[in-house]
């Protein structure tokens, strides 16, 4: 079989992975019309690349392979993590037949590109020229493939394992259900002083926030959430969705005969304090907000902070990522979290971040945008979300000072 048949059918079970992936056997509580985006688009451009190999200059043919072919490796990491996880089920049989078909198109298009090697002219010119080229083949790979690489990871693979409560009082099992048609599993403690805090996002990472809180009298409410754990949904590493889940959150507490409507507040930690900053701006129905972490998500907000050359030899990288993450999510992108904070005046904000280490250093903006009360903690020690581990006491009191002084 020539390297253009082989190429083409590599190509072809990728697409047959995303299809299934997207259409055949979507994640639990979606369906096919959620994916036409991220299943479409993907299929279309392997179509299009099987189309145009033969047609393509043999150097530009080997270079969209190895492209494409770690595209497919990417597609065999949900199934591998899921298999190390859970067990493989569902498309993981097609991610790992992905997986391989990426493995060969790299395989070929180095062959191309071996085989259509300059042999002629002196040595040291023609290994210059590969070295050359190698360079900048690692370079484009990483600014412009790996963004597109990063999408689709965070885009379908997260935690899937529920973790066993370790949160040294009674609480309950509960279930939440989003306005657009999702189950979310997780926990609930029932509060003792007619106030409740949704610590968000996972059950996993939020347990020692969860201890403090409840020994306070607090309700605490933990959610994984969409597509995590027992979750239903699509993930989205960078929470561009998780509002609906924070408003079913809210929604269920506002419910609760043990708890005061207005007394609910909420604590996000990394991509959970942007989502909670951003659904506080639009529901009256969080009275208080922590964001302990929150950085940048979206084109606008990594660029902010560049300086002018930054943005222009960042602007492209970082375009294809909130791009991807746009077509692998299915989901437009949200606006720049300066335009939502203003919003939440007049209630309180609490922000909490590292002195160093922190992903983002995006609280000086945040701080600036913000029309009503603000507090602001630089935690010396620790990285991102790190205070409850480097500093607990001090971070609880922290914490629990703000909540008292704003659920009064």
């Amino acid at each position: 079989m020539s390297t253009d048949r082989i190429a083409q059918a590599a190509l072809g079970v990728m697409a047959l992975h995303v299809a299934d992936d997207s259409f055949l056997q979507p994640a639990a509580g979606t369906s096919a019309a959620d994916h036409l985006v991220s299943g479409l688009v993907p299929i279309a451009l392997l179509a299009l690349a099987a189309w145009a190999w033969p047609r393509l200059r043999p150097g530009v043919a080997a270079a969209a392979g190895i492209a494409l072919g770690l595209f497919g490796v990417t597609l065999a990491a949900e199934a591998v993590f899921y298999w190390g996880a859970t067990g493989l089920s569902g498309d993981d049989f097609t991610g790992l037949a992905a997986g391989l078909a990426g493995i060969v198109l790299i395989g070929v298009s180095a062959t191309v590109l071996w085989t259509s090697r300059r042999r002629t002219g002196p040595r040291a010119w023609r290994w210059s020229r590969r070295a050359l080229g190698a360079t900048a083949g690692a370079v484009g790979v990483l600014l412009l493939v790996g963004p597109v690489l990063l999408a689709y990871g965070v885009t379908h693979i997260t935690r899937a394992e529920i973790p066993a409560a370790h949160l040294g009082v009674p609480y309950e099992d509960i279930t939440l259900h989003t306005a657009d048609g999702l189950d979310l599993h997780g926990w609930y403690i029932p509060s003792r002083n007619g106030a409740a805090v949704m610590v968000y996002p996972g059950r996993a990472k939020a347990q020692k926030h969860a201890r403090y809180l409840a020994r306070a009298g607090y309700g605490v409410l933990l959610v994984d959430r969409r597509g995590e754990g027992a979750s239903d949904g699509d993930p989205h590493g960078f929470g561009w969705t998780f509002d609906e889940d924070i408003r079913a959150g809210v929604r269920f507490l506002q419910d609760r005969d043990d708890v005061d409507p207005e007394r609910i507040a909420g604590l996000g930690l990394s991509v959970g304090g942007e989502m909670m900053l951003q659904t506080a701006a639009d529901t009256r129905g969080l009275a208080a907000v922590v964001s302990d972490g929150a950085g940048a998500r979206v084109l606008s907000e990594e660029l902010a902070d560049q300086s002018a050359l930054n943005k222009v030899i960042g602007a492209p990288t970082f375009a294809l990522k909130t791009g991807s993450l746009a077509v692998f999510s299915g989901h437009a992108p949200p606006s720049d979290l300066t335009t939502y904070i203003p919003r939440i005046a007049p209630r309180p904000i609490l922000l909490i971040h590292a002195a160093r280490g922190e992903v983002d250093a995006k609280t000086p903006e945040y701080l600036a945008a913000a029309r009503g009360p603000v507090q602001d903690w630089e935690v010396p020690r620790g990285g991102h979300t790190a205070g409850i581990d480097t500093m607990p006491r001090e971070y609880a009191q922290r914490v629990l000072a703000f909540l008292d002084g704003s659920l009064r």
